[in-house]
């Protein structure tokens, strides 16, 4: 067979539904993954039609031309970011599972936060505004226990280090401050696992309420909690664009 006739793994297990292409890196570095029998290796290449492709001992398959699915969900407090729990634990897939296909999120939230999650089973389109290079922006209505102080929204907005670095920059505004409270917008470049919770708690601040609002260019608006909708034509162009001048301001920097 011709070398050129085969795929990358991760390109294979993101469109076969199974997780993301930067979640499938993963299951491949970790030894979940075969072909044919022996252990893949990260960089390796299957054809999806002839090769056995199993992933933690569930055998894969990529239908051609299955519809894509780009959801937007409104993810209420309480449920985990994974499609499935061995604890028994809410999981988003339970407030999609009457879509007729295997989706899986783009990025996390975790249990106690809420706010608008992307669900697909477009690897491409996941990896497109999840992988850390990208730096697409995801914005935070926060608040905060107890009121914020000056020094601490310059600590937030300049960079804290957490987990051993230095958290991005941060465009951060009050929206509204009371004697022992603070509501703040946060908008981060960066998605750092419980990123915000860690930066306010390495300034003396602990988060009371977590919602993400918007993601790049769309925003969350007034879909309820537990509630999803398919993104529009318009908010698929948009997003793509957005990505593109993201990249193109890469380019810029690097040139």
């Amino acid at each position: 067979m011709d070398g050129s006739e085969k795929i990358r793994i991760q390109k294979i297990i993101a469109e076969a539904g199974i997780a993301s292409r930067r979640k499938a890196e993963e299951l491949i570095t970790g030894g979940a993954v075969t072909v044919n029998g022996k252990r893949a290796k990260l960089g390796d290449k299957a054809d999806p039609c002839r090769d056995k492709i199993v992933v933690a001992g569930r055998a894969i398959t990529v239908r051609k031309n299955t519809k894509k699915y780009y959801i937007m969900l409104h993810k209420p407090r309480g449920f985990i970011t994974t499609m499935s729990d061995e604890g028994g634990r809410k999981c988003v897939a339970e407030l999609v599972d009457e879509i007729p296909a295997r989706l899986f999120p783009v990025g996390r939230l975790d249990r106690e936060s809420e706010g608008m999650l992307f669900m697909t089973n477009d690897g491409d389109f996941a990896n497109m505004i999840s992988h850390p290079s990208t730096h697409f922006a995801k914005t935070y209505r926060v608040t905060v226990h107890p009121a914020i102080k000056e020094d601490q929204l310059t600590a937030l907005t300049t960079g804290v280090i957490i987990d051993g670095r230095k958290s991005m920059p941060a465009a951060i505004r009050v929206i509204t401050a009371e004697k022992e409270r603070t509501v703040l917008e946060i908008v981060l470049e960066e998605g750092r696992n419980r990123q915000i919770r860690k930066m306010c708690e390495a300034v003396g601040l602990e988060v009371a309420r977590l919602k993400r609002t918007a993601i790049g260019p769309i925003k969350l608006g007034m879909l309820q909690p537990g509630k999803w909708r398919e993104l529009k034509p318009d908010e698929m162009r948009a997003i793509r664009a957005y990505h593109n001048k993201l990249q193109a301001a890469k380019a810029s920097e690097e040139a």
